[in-house]
């Protein structure tokens, strides 16, 4: 089954301590995993950032607006345990628990009505807004800027000229820590016509190892005949590693070719490009940035 959303795991986690005892988070995690018939691919599905489980984020946020409401209660460092309140809304035997529910609780409200208060990260679907976390919002809302942003780099990439690509194919290898100085690469890249290759660089700053590299500010589909191609000159030049870069995008038979060869080479296509790019602060520039935090629990530790 998919995951469920965090809406959905209310009463189950409610239910969950409805035993009366303490509860650590990372049990509570464990059970309702299983209660849900999670799989491990499941289980291990990261937010977009990659920070923390998709569905353990969605527990800790359930609980965290059920402690909101009064249902739920911090007994010690991440620990829990229901409260009578919590215990009347089991007794009443409620269908589910979600947010529309919670709103008879004016803490709740008042917490809640905080969280709605930030529009950057509300959508038009209130239904589906609803249904996230405060984190997937705005994780979701990052990633909306985001490939706005990559279709809009890979556009002025290919309304530049070939030069241009050049120079920003080196500029993005040495930030990425090829190359040795962006002058050795400079030097490397761009000497077209030895035998495909579009140019030389070191895998790393003393040189040890060279990767062969090949650009191309294309918009047709890169296909495997031009693979094919690049492979052979890297045999030519005994050399096993290399970097094709493009604006545009490769074919199925150019990925799965790649898979079977002996020599290493990397595709990067015009998407990959763009977010590399971004990743490495190449071509782009900060208009703001955000730090979100939680709380220390060790700094409250008492001896």
């Amino acid at each position: 089954m998919p995951i469920p959303d965090f809406q959905s795991i209310m009463l189950p986690l409610l239910v969950f301590a409805g035993d009366g005892k303490e509860h650590s988070l990372r049990e509570t995690i464990e059970s309702l995993a299983k209660q849900f018939a999670l799989t491990e691919e499941e289980r291990a599905e990261l937010l977009p950032s990659g920070n923390q489980a998709i569905f353990d984020n969605r527990v800790g946020w359930a609980r965290t607006y059920m402690k909101k409401a009064g249902l739920l209660d911090s007994t010690r460092r991440g620990h829990f345990a229901i409260t009578e309140r919590g215990r009347e809304i089991l007794r009443s035997k409620p269908q589910k628990i979600n947010v529309k529910f919670l709103q008879q609780f004016t803490e709740f409200v008042e917490f809640h009505r905080s969280v709605k208060d930030n529009k950057a990260v509300e959508s038009d679907d209130q239904e589906t807004n609803d249904t996230r976390t405060p984190e997937e919002l705005m994780e979701s809302a990052y990633q909306r800027v985001r490939e706005g942003l990559a279709a809009e780099l890979l556009q002025t990439i290919k309304d530049n000229s070939p030069s241009f690509f050049e120079r920003l194919v080196i500029d993005l290898l040495v930030r990425m820590g090829y190359g040795g100085t962006r002058k050795d690469a400079g030097q490397a890249i761009g000497k077209s016509g030895d035998g495909g290759i579009d140019g030389i660089i070191k895998e790393d700053r003393l040189g040890l190892d060279i990767v062969y590299v090949q650009a191309k500010r294309w918009d047709d589909v890169v296909g495997r005949p031009e693979i094919q191609k690049f492979a052979g000159a890297l045999q030519g030049q005994r050399a096993k590693k290399g970097v094709f870069l493009t604006t545009s995008s490769f074919s199925r038979d150019a990925l799965e070719y790649v898979l079977r060869i002996e020599s290493k080479i990397v595709l990067i296509d015009g998407e990959m490009l763009a977010q590399l790019m971004i990743d490495y602060n190449i071509g782009v520039a900060t208009v703001a940035s955000y730090d979100v935090k939680r709380i220390d629990s060790d700094y409250f530790a008492e001896e």
